[in-house]
């Protein structure tokens, strides 16, 4: 869990497995790209089942405050169930998906 910095063009999000912990970790997420501005965010899911409406209104924000920059908001490592909520709620062409966190960088242009 927490906020990785890799450098000043890209954040790593690695998720709590639980709410209402999801939730506070992608709000505090949101302040941080609203007074950082201009980067990727990555947001990985590794340790999350599953999502509530709250968690998908926070990430809908801050695809908004990355997408306003021009940048992007990649989410990885998504367990098939939370997947499924994506495209029920209609919201997997919202986001961009990927498999895991060596492939979000290199979607970012990340390279070490």
């Amino acid at each position: 869990m927490g906020i990785q910095s890799l450098s000043e063009d890209v954040l790593v999000v690695e998720l709590p497995s639980k709410e209402p912990n999801i939730a506070d970790e992608l709000k505090a997420i949101n302040e941080t790209v609203s007074n950082r501005g201009d980067c990727d965010v990555i947001i990985d899911f590794s340790g999350v089942e599953i999502v509530t409406s709250s968690s998908i209104s926070n990430l809908l924000i801050l695809r908004n405050l990355v997408s306003e920059q021009g940048r992007r908001l990649i989410l990885c490592n998504v367990a098939v169930v939370t997947k499924c909520i994506f495209t029920v709620a209609g919201l997997n062409e919202v986001f961009e998906f990927v498999d895991d966190q060596p492939t979000a960088l290199a979607a970012v242009g990340y390279a070490d």
